[in-house]
């Protein structure tokens, strides 16, 4: 699984022109699932994520995390996160995962996160098209991927 996680004041997800999701100050988490993934991929993204500390403490210093700045999650599905360019210019999604695989382990690690933050996590749609408001705070973009563990 690979994130890109980033702090943000406001977040929201549009769908038809419609507000289908949005949260304020917190983490907006894009996701992509790779066709290996496994339910410890889910675990241990989960975990590092919502124990993040990337928030600012009273000196300044990133020492906190969004459960200790009472901040919300916002996950969006993204298969574009396993692009290939290696060929042309044209991307292969080859390495994303299929609904039928990604879309379980995406609820999953949305109820992952749910229960290791204690807080209801909002999301986009699985494979709709969406557009994303965001105003990143920093800017501030970690990204992690559960094969590359550092």
């Amino acid at each position: 699984m690979r994130a890109v996680i980033q702090r943000v004041i406001a977040a929201s997800v549009i769908i038809d022109n419609n507000v289908f999701a949005s949260i304020d100050k917190g983490l907006l988490i894009l996701i992509g699932i790779e066709v290996s993934d496994t339910k410890d991929d889910i675990t241990w993204l989960a975990q590092k994520i919502a124990q993040l500390r990337i928030f600012d403490d009273e000196n300044g210093l990133m020492n906190l995390s969004a459960m200790d700045v009472n901040g919300a999650f916002l996950v969006v599905s993204q298969f574009t996160l396993f692009a290939s360019t290696k060929k042309g210019n044209r991307p292969s999604f080859m390495r994303s995962a299929k609904p039928d695989l990604a879309i379980p382990l995406y609820e999953n690690f949305v109820t992952s996160l749910e229960q290791l933050t204690n807080k209801k996590v909002q999301t986009g749609k699985f494979g709709a098209d969406m557009q994303i408001n965001l105003i990143n705070n920093g800017p501030v973009t970690i990204i992690i991927d559960s094969n590359n563990k550092e």
